[in-house]
């Protein structure tokens, strides 16, 4: 099984395929699976790297809170490349891995080919910061106390994922049995430590303006948090595009990826021909 050691925490990854890199991040609530059709699609082209975050079997599972933020995921991200001897690759994220790409492009900008930001933003809005906060916290603590199995039962059929439940409900089913599945402990460390401390999109404005990368940003209509956001991104990036996927929720590589690998593949193709637009 392969690791390596990120500040002495083993993280687990795949690599499948042959070519330029491809690194792929996954969403809170899915682990190196969810990526499943972007690996069978892109690995017949690309390098691709996927793993699971700390806090997500096999990686371990830390006992420490402070082990858990997203600063220290992006320094995870950084570590796999140079462990795998990679100094530049195309990186992409869903959810909380396509704010950790954020994230990854601020600090490492050098290591970027590109960027595919999907469905991220959540929690941006101000207006409702501390209510969402404060259901973050309460939905941490029923993880422990409740088990992942009742947490994955009303998560996965939220407001944004039920879309992926109406188009596939075997895709689903199996969505709801690897979140079920996850460590209570990893998974609420994780919500404390990175949803709830991170900075919002709408606080990276300035940051985000000196991002000369060419960059997808891809969000379903019918994902309410990250919509908002999503625009802000094209707006404040200056070599974004943004792709909207109709009728679409939260987790849109694996409710829609036959659109989701074909919008993927535009893109990596125009920016390696050269042709995506850096303003």
């Amino acid at each position: 099984m392969p690791t390596f050691s990120s500040d002495g925490v083993e993280i687990y990854y795949q690599v499948a395929g042959e070519g330029y890199p491809l690194v792929l991040a996954h969403e809170f609530a899915g682990d190196i699976t969810s990526w499943e059709p972007q690996v069978n699609y892109f690995s017949r082209r690309y390098q691709v790297i996927t793993y699971c975050h700390r806090g997500y079997p096999p990686s371990e599972v830390p006992k420490d809170p402070a082990a858990y933020s997203q600063d220290l995921q992006v320094e995870d991200l950084a570590r796999l490349l140079r462990h795998l001897g990679i100094e530049q690759a195309h990186i992409g994220g869903l959810s909380m891995g396509g704010t950790l790409t954020v994230g990854f492009a601020i600090a490492y900008p050098e290591m970027c080919r590109s960027l595919v930001i999907a469905s991220a933003g959540a929690g941006s809005d101000s207006s409702d910061r501390e209510q969402l906060v404060a259901l973050w916290q309460s939905l941490s603590e029923s993880m422990i106390t409740e088990g992942m199995e009742k947490f994955a039962d009303g998560y996965a059929r939220g407001a944004e994922r039920v879309q992926f439940l109406r188009k596939d409900p075997l895709g689903w089913a199996k969505f709801h049995a690897g979140l079920a599945a996850h460590s209570a402990q990893g998974s609420s460390l994780t919500f404390r430590g990175v949803q709830m401390k991170r900075k919002t999109i709408y606080q990276l404005e300035e940051e985000m303006k000196n991002i000369r990368i060419p960059t997808l940003v891809m969000i379903g209509d019918e994902d309410g948090p990250c919509v908002e956001p999503a625009i802000f991104m094209k707006r404040n990036i200056p070599g974004a595009g943004l792709a909207v996927f109709p009728q679409s929720g939260h987790t849109i590589n694996l409710e829609e990826p036959d659109l989701y690998n074909r919008t993927v593949s535009d893109f990596l193709t125009a920016v390696e021909a050269g042709k995506w637009v850096v303003r």
